[in-house]
């Protein structure tokens, strides 16, 4: 009797065994043990995710992968403009901290990353991808937050900001292509000229009267009342000589008011959308977090049930 005993508390110790020629009855046997034999001696079965799971998991993957595909296009959009003005030339490094590409650039390679990181962590089940992900996206989303306490803090300071960035794209108006269309769009849209008035393009080298080239005493051509010849064809010429004639006779010609003030308005009658933008990109970095944490908590609920 006592060795019977040990006999079958050596067998109760045996380890499942996972060869290849055990027979395919008994194998089917241990998805269930059968009834009235120790539970202890078959191999538990570890258990299928659920299907909410699984839709998150996939959910999770496509949301970070559409984010990947945005941010390389941003960052091929970037890349291009660096490119195409020539801005990576070794003799052009100094003003590439002030190219508003290289915005484009930094964006799409933070997105790309992160969302990189999302989607491998979603296909792979890695909780080291995953923490990442989460790490970062709630690091964007402090720093946003941050961003928007010192601008509501410093808002009567925006409007200098504001007058120093515009009068950065005057003076180098000519010079970058990207800011060259961000003021003619800014000045056609809210019909004004310069920063207070038109005759701040003075201080531009190159509309300044002392210029020696034809755009002398002149200001763009998006200041004007009506830059269209016979109404299809832009005329670049229409406020030649402007900054030559009073503002009387120079009211006939070019918008006379500058652009800060009506930026500012433009600015406070679009504080609803901006809040709408802005709620819009936390409900996205809130998703992207929650799905993460989903699928963090399944791969620890499975880690600890082996």
């Amino acid at each position: 009797a006592a060795r019977l005993s040990v006999q079958a508390s050596r067998l109760v110790e045996l380890p499942c065994s996972s060869s290849d020629d055990d027979d395919g009855s008994l194998a089917g046997d241990t998805d269930l043990p059968m009834a009235g034999q120790d539970p202890g001696v078959w191999c538990p079965v570890p258990p299928k995710p659920s299907a909410f799971s699984q839709c998150v998991r996939y959910l999770a993957f496509f949301w970070n992968l559409l984010f990947l595909l945005l941010g390389l296009l941003a960052l091929a959009v970037g890349v291009w403009g660096l490119l195409a003005k020539g801005s990576l030339r070794g003799d052009r490094l100094a003003p590439l901290g002030s190219d508003p590409m290289l915005l484009f650039v930094l964006v799409g390679l933070g997105a790309s990353a992160v969302s990189l990181a999302g989607c491998l962590g979603a296909l792979r089940a890695s909780p080291c991808l995953l923490r990442f992900f989460m790490g970062a996206v709630l690091a964007f989303a402090g720093l946003e937050v941050l961003g928007g306490l010192l601008l509501l803090a410093a808002r009567h300071r925006l409007r200098d900001a504001l007058r120093d960035a515009l009068l950065l794209c005057l003076l180098r108006y000519q010079e970058e292509p990207d800011l060259r269309f961000l003021v003619d769009e800014v000045q056609r849209s809210l019909r004004c000229c310069g920063l207070g008035s038109y005759r701040d393009w003075e201080t531009n080298p190159y509309f300044n009267c002392s210029a020696p080239g034809v755009q002398a005493c002149s200001v763009p051509a998006s200041c004007c009342l009506d830059p269209w010849q016979n109404g299809t064809v832009a005329n670049a010429q229409c406020a030649f000589g402007v900054l030559r004639l009073g503002d009387v006779a120079a009211s006939t010609i070019v918008h006379l008011g500058g652009c800060v003030a009506q930026l500012g308005a433009w600015l406070r009658s679009q504080a609803g959308g901006i809040a709408a933008g802005a709620a819009v990109l936390v409900l996205v970095e809130a998703t992207g977090v929650l799905m993460a944490l989903k699928m963090l908590g399944d791969i620890a609920s499975v880690g600890a049930r082996d």
